[in-house]
């Protein structure tokens, strides 16, 4: 399912021609489907439903947003990571995938066990698994990156892992201005405290993050929690 522009941004547009134009907000949601070749709006937020969960997410992200996966290991943080960067190569962004964790070895197997070849997006997909992975590097990296690409950052404890780096909640904010800045989308893997694995909840949330550094988690604008196959996204506002 290919939008012209996020979810969140048809919603905000439609409320805009409903002010404009004195008309109801259902009957401007509507003409907002249109547009995008649905029907009606109910039509549209249907499909939306049925697509893949990593394609649903990635229509409601926005350029310039950083977005928080996190989960225990062994429950797809990192996979679902690498399909929503395939949902946005397949709408034609490029996605860069930096990892302290992974050779790009690992990855192209990655891409197969998803159904996905990674020789196949060529041009689109790149692959940093240098152990020099920080906010600065990340930057020169992505220069020329194209407005609305999406980048995975895997992960985020081990970003000041050396010594010589930046604490981590600096590196953070210089990743969430330069993001805005770019419009880039970033999406950090995160790591779950283990104390979470003798709770109750069906789902971590960010008091279970693992942080052995200072950081505020509020500077991220969504959060994608996963547990058991279960997958709570939400913006971090709202939590």
């Amino acid at each position: 399912m290919k939008l012209t522009t996020p979810i969140y941004h048809l919603k905000r547009q439609a409320r805009v021609l409903s002010r404009k134009e004195s008309i109801p907000l259902h009957e401007a949601l509507n003409r907002i489907a249109i547009r995008e070749g649905f029907t009606s709006w109910s039509l549209l937020a249907a499909k939306l439903a049925s697509a893949p969960v990593a394609q649903r997410l990635f229509a409601q992200l926005t350029p310039g947003e950083l977005l928080l996966v996190a989960a225990r290991p062994g429950h797809g943080k990192t996979q679902l990571s690498l399909e929503i960067a395939i949902a946005a190569m397949k709408s034609g962004r490029r996605s860069t995938f930096f990892s302290l964790e992974w050779t790009e070895k690992q990855c192209s197997e990655a891409f197969l066990t998803i159904g996905e070849n990674m020789a196949d997006y060529v041009g689109l997909f790149e692959f940093d698994g240098s152990d020099l992975i920080c906010a600065e590097t990340i930057q020169k990296r992505l220069e020329t990156a194209p407005r609305g690409s999406f980048v995975v950052i895997d992960y985020l404890q081990l970003l000041d892992q050396r010594r010589e780096t930046p604490e981590l909640a600096v590196q953070v904010r210089s990743l969430k201005t330069f993001a805005k800045e770019r419009g880039l989308i970033l999406a950090f893997i995160s790591q779950i405290d283990r104390s979470f694995e003798g709770m109750s909840k069906v789902t971590p949330g960010l008091k279970d993050v693992r942080l052995p550094n200072s950081l505020d988690l509020t500077l991220f604008d969504k959060s994608c929690f996963l547990n058991n196959g279960e997958v709570q996204f939400r913006a971090v506002g709202s939590i």
